[in-house]
């Protein structure tokens, strides 16, 4: 599958440049990645590495091209826990590329530009963290970036301006949009397998199109939920999770008192009004649990629907919720996987995430799975050889498949 989205690259030209455009020999070309790792609350050290690994082959394709390579980065957001320095990044990356990495503690000061200035070809240079600059994080236009000091200075000294940050598309933010006014601009390999796979499963799906979607993150899949089915963008769609356990309970289902208060503990009890109207529209291409496994005494116990209310808090679906939605997945040839189907984190309750996905071993439908929480069960388990591909874009794929605009792609669009 890998192969089929390498072999589209002329489509992808349609919408913006990629590397294939891009004649990257001594020249400077300022690089956008999506490194946001989860760190060690104590260490600061990355638990997981897999978003550096995984830009390391544009990076790397870069610098055997004969590019001077500056990398531009973020790491949480200032005032938050995970803000930190980008110096563990540069050492980690340095395992999964050929050349050698540098790393200054600058961006735009002297720092910085006497080091992109002083690059030989081939090398990657990490600069700090993009956040540490104030204007990085305002949204604004990519016209109103532009001016500003951050892409000012950077672009006069470089040649090219590669995005391959996905995960970050959704924002409006200066590293993000403002180079791509100034600088010839194109898609790293990252962000043209990400659009090539969502445009596979959204904009033109092959039918019957199945999502599956769960998590703790009602809102944002409400929103989906609502627009992929008013839209036609999916046949049927299948849930778990928070998400089908506020379903359930706005469907008329006994879920027990213990739930209900988490629900509204959590503010979703707001979005009760937004799942009835859901309900009543599209009820019947809505598949709920059949079951559900709660935490009693801290073992799973499982209880099917007509024996509601459960005793304890719903942590999965149960199975035959499990085998129902597996034979249903069975006859797609699109499916869009976000979300856990429960907490997955937890052995006892794994099951339902986990099952499902490997339900789909020698399924021949193309099939995307994204959001952190599921990439992380993917890693966790193993499982990644039974789905097609695996996003990198977590809110960034929740708005593509809202049918919202990415400024981040939408500014590559326009560059070409």
């Amino acid at each position: 599958m890998l192969m089929e989205l390498l072999n589209v690259r002329s489509e992808m030209e349609k919408r913006f440049k990629t590397l294939d455009d891009l004649d990257a020999k001594n020249k400077t070309v300022l690089v956008r990645v999506d490194i946001n790792s989860p760190l060690d609350p104590e260490t600061k050290k990355i638990i997981d590495d897999s978003r550096i690994r995984l830009h390391a082959s544009t990076l790397d394709e870069l610098s055997s091209k004969g590019a001077k390579v500056v990398v531009l980065a973020h790491q949480g957001r200032p005032g938050d826990p995970d803000f930190s320095s980008l110096s563990l990044h540069a050492t980690v990356l340095q395992n999964y590329v050929k050349a050698k990495v540098k790393f200054v503690n600058d961006v735009i000061g002297e720092k910085a530009i006497s080091t992109i200035k002083s690059l030989s070809p081939g090398e990657i240079l990490m600069l700090e963290n993009v956040r540490t600059i104030p204007e990085e994080m305002k949204d604004l236009p990519p016209e109103q970036h532009a001016k500003g000091k951050l892409v000012k200075t950077l672009s006069e000294v470089s040649d090219a301006f590669v995005n391959d940050a996905f995960a970050a598309a959704h924002r409006a933010h200066a590293s993000i949009v403002g180079f791509t006014v100034v600088l010839p601009s194109y898609a790293g390999r990252v962000m043209e397998k990400e659009v090539y796979a969502l445009d596979k499963v959204y904009s033109n799906p092959e039918k019957p199109s199945l999502y599956v979607l769960g998590g703790a993150k009602p809102k944002e899949t409400f929103k989906v939920i609502e627009h992929v089915l008013s839209k036609n963008k999916a046949d049927e769609v299948l849930i778990g999770g928070m998400v089908s356990t506020v379903f359930l309970h706005c469907a008329g289902y006994d879920v027990g008192e213990k739930n209900v208060k988490e629900i509204e503990e959590k503010g979703f009890g707001q979005f009760y009004d937004k799942v009835k109207d859901i309900l009543a529209k599209y009820e019947d291409r809505l598949v709920m649990p059949y079951d559900v496994a709660v935490d009693l005494d801290g073992k799973r116990k499982e209880f099917p629907r007509v024996m509601f209310p459960p005793a304890g808090y719903i942590r999965d679906i149960g199975k035959d919720t499990v085998e129902i939605y597996s034979k249903i997945l069975k006859v797609a040839k699109s499916i869009v996987i976000n979300g856990p189907m429960g907490m997955f984190e937890d052995k006892k309750f794994s099951f339902g995430t986990v099952e499902l996905i490997k339900s789909l071993k020698g399924s021949k439908a193309f099939s995307v799975l994204g959001g952190g929480h599921s990439v992380a069960a993917v890693e966790s388990y193993g499982l990644a050889e039974f789905v097609s591909y695996i996003s990198s874009g977590g809110g960034a794929m929740i708005s593509f498949l809202s049918g919202e605009k990415l400024p981040g792609i939408e500014a590559l669009e326009k560059a070409k």
